[in-house]
């Protein structure tokens, strides 16, 4: 009973021979994760941390210069402003927008009979890369009269002239925000829909034998406490997602954007690594997006994790 009650206080007494035997086995079965997870990811963020304070070129070896670039990025680099701004707008819109409807969408059709087949519809544009979906989109935001939003309201006598969807800088980012929020229900809409369906049915019936009447209180104290994994997991997916907003970006405007009002935080990124060739201005851009990215998580997972609270377990 002490050993269930507190199992770390009786491997302090363990030789290092009882403890290699008792969990020989488990450590080896995790051992190729945590290998694989330090050698692509520990390794690529410290190398980057390293890198944000050199000038390198990826021909040259790199020279040490200090606070250099974190300066230049914070101080003088207007364009990296208005990517932050433009990645921030983006990312409070379609972040939670996309959350709740991916999690309404699952609770109205996880009622219904045919949720599968509905659960693949809704799934399907997120298999598809951003490239492609954009293009497909862009077909509706075609700057010309033939695009169909714009002659649908030609048609109509709405618009005298076509609106350039992709070209005028007051519609471009809009035009992203609506292809990203359709596209972002998908990873989250598939795990709100299991995180349902996973949900003890006893609890529900519980519940109604003590007088609970409404979905909204069904909701409120029985699927949403019961589903904290699965809504951090999708919380934790939507800042992601938003803050590495690219391809769609890319496709819909271009790179650079006109007057940048398509550029985001990634795409900057990619401007100094890909295209000057300038590694250590691009890693310390890449440095500050993780450090955003982390900040952000971990406040999700505080909010949205379960807690234990001594005191309570004392009663």
């Amino acid at each position: 009973m002490d050993y269930m009650r507190n199992p770390k206080s009786n491997m302090k007494h363990m030789s290092p021979s009882q403890f290699f035997k008792k969990y020989a086995i488990g450590y080896s079965m995790v051992l190729p994760f945590y290998l694989l997870f330090i050698l692509f990811v520990v390794v690529p963020v410290v190398v980057a941390f390293v890198l944000s304070f050199t000038q390198y070129n990826m021909i040259q070896s790199p020279t040490f210069t200090g606070t250099h670039n974190y300066i230049k990025l914070l101080l003088d680099d207007k364009v990296f402003w208005k990517a932050v701004s433009n990645t921030l707008v983006f990312a409070v819109i379609v972040g939670p927008l996309g959350y709740f409807m991916s999690f309404f969408a699952a609770w109205v059709l996880n009622n219904l009979k045919f949720r599968n087949l509905f659960a693949l519809a809704f799934y399907a544009p997120s298999i598809c890369s951003g490239i492609a979906m954009s293009t497909i989109w862009l077909y509706f935001f075609s700057s010309d009269r033939y695009g169909l939003i714009n002659n649908f309201l030609i048609n109509l006598g709405i618009i005298n002239e076509p609106i350039l969807w992709t070209q005028d800088p007051e519609y471009i980012l809009p035009v992203i925000i609506i292809i990203s929020v359709w596209m972002s229900m998908g990873n989250g809409f598939l795990v709100f829909l299991a995180g349902l369906q996973n949900v003890d049915k006893t609890l529900y019936e519980a519940a109604y034998i003590d007088g609970m009447r409404s979905k909204w209180q069904e909701l409120k104290f029985i699927t949403l406490p019961q589903m904290k994994p699965q809504l951090l997991f999708g919380a934790i997916n939507v800042v992601t997602n938003s803050f590495g907003v690219f391809d769609i970006a890319v496709s819909v405007s271009g790179l650079p954007s006109p007057n940048y009002a398509g550029h985001t935080i990634v795409a900057h990124l990619y401007d100094y690594a890909f295209i000057r060739s300038e590694m250590g201005y691009a890693c310390s851009i890449a440095t500050i997006l993780f450090t955003i990215t982390f900040v952000i998580g971990r406040i999700l997972m505080y909010a949205l994790s379960v807690h234990d609270n001594p005191k309570r377990r004392s009663l």
